[in-house]
């Protein structure tokens, strides 16, 4: 149900006036963004769309035909929760599964304030520059409390969203760990079937869940800055040693020297980590995104990567352990719903949950006896 008046939003201070600018506007009919909840031809629920529900065969021809506004559309019919567009979306996607696979995934990330955005709007322009088409996938911090994003990736990187061979998505990360959205891995695949050859995940940043990235992507970056405090805190936090290459950004000015310091030391460091499965051994880099200095090397690193990920094997064994890792994900996501949707779990929950807050109950026993309440 939306709104039926803009209002001022609920973090707003108690003694504002009409002059706070800001206001919460009333919501689109239909579903997720705009979506009918039904499928073509129909609505589920009753309720009115402002767009008209596309066919399987509207998705698929639009965004293997790079038409950005159908692949947007199709992303957003891949976020969606709702029933329908879940099975219509499956569909599509099992189409256009044959026309994807050949691009580079890169994931992107590193404590909030290393300028990964700026890294990767930079980046970007660079891979441009040498014939690629760039897709960027920027996962937005969602609130614990509103359930709101912010997604304002596209902001900082205005030179890049303007560019024709570039496609920038901003999604809500939705509380998923280290803030990975439940659907990147299927954003990846649309973009890829239409036409992006280089996928540029950008993660929050947020401490160790941030790893979880490392199971969806070919090449993992990890982008610090110098004189932040203690060089090898990520050496303790595990997300150094899943990185394929550290980027030490901000290296240009005052900040060149400590840039040179903080390299040198995690090249120290790196030396004594055990290799990948290649032989690989990652080595830290240092760049600015703000010169561009630095920012085609990080690039030809990861050219270098492919290049003997391919040669040796392991390039082909890490996209099918993705997948493996993908399947057991979504297995784990749906038996945790079908579980919730249960009738009986539904209606003991709340008295069980109220039992383990107030220490009446031990959780695992608890967990016990709503797993006893399945059929």
């Amino acid at each position: 149900m939306t709104d039926p008046q803009p209002r001022k939003p609920e973090w707003a201070p108690e003694d504002s006036d009409e002059a706070f600018a800001s206001r919460v506007m009333p919501g689109v009919g239909g579903g997720h963004d705009g979506l009918s909840t039904g499928r073509a031809g129909g609505s589920a629920s009753g309720t009115t769309s402002n767009r008209r529900a596309l066919t399987d065969d509207e998705y698929v021809d639009g965004v293997l035909a790079g038409d950005r506004a159908m692949l947007a559309r199709a992303i957003t019919l891949v976020e969606s929760n709702a029933p329908a567009h879940f099975e219509q979306s499956q569909e599509v996607l099992r189409r256009l599964l044959p026309h994807s696979g050949e691009a580079i995934r890169v994931g992107i990330t590193g404590v909030p304030g290393a300028g990964k955005s700026t890294l990767i709007e930079a980046l970007g322009m660079a891979l441009i520059g040498r014939g690629h088409k760039v897709a960027v996938l920027a996962v937005d911090p969602t609130s614990s409390l509103t359930r709101g994003s912010i997604l304002g990736d596209k902001t900082r990187m205005e030179q890049l969203s303007r560019e024709p061979d570039a496609f920038i998505r901003p999604s809500p990360a939705g509380g998923m760990l280290g803030g990975v959205a439940r659907k990147t891995r299927e954003t990846m695949l649309v973009c890829e079937a239409a036409g992006f050859d280089a996928i540029l995940v950008e993660t929050v940043g947020t401490g160790q869940s941030e790893i979880t990235v490392r199971s969806m992507v070919d090449f993992f970056l990890l982008v610090l800055i110098p004189g932040a405090g203690d060089e090898l805190q990520g050496i303790k936090k595990g997300i150094v040693e899943m990185a394929d290459a550290i980027a030490i950004n901000k290296a240009d000015g005052d900040n060149k020297v400590r840039a040179e310091a903080a390299r040198a030391e995690y090249n120290r460091a790196l030396h004594y980590l055990r290799p990948g499965g290649d032989g690989w051994q990652a080595r830290a880099y240092t760049c600015s995104a703000y010169t561009g200095e630095g920012i085609e090397n990080l690039w030809n690193v990861v050219e270098r990567f492919r290049a003997r990920g391919i040669e040796s094997g392991t390039w082909a064994a890490r996209r099918r352990e993705q997948s493996r890792e993908w399947l057991n994900a979504l297995i784990d996501e749906q038996i945790r719903a079908w579980f919730h949707d249960r009738p009986a779990v539904r209606e003991a929950l709340a008295g069980i949950e109220a039992d383990v807050m107030d220490g009446k109950l031990p959780a695992t026993a608890a967990a016990r006896a709503l797993l006893a309440l399945l059929p």
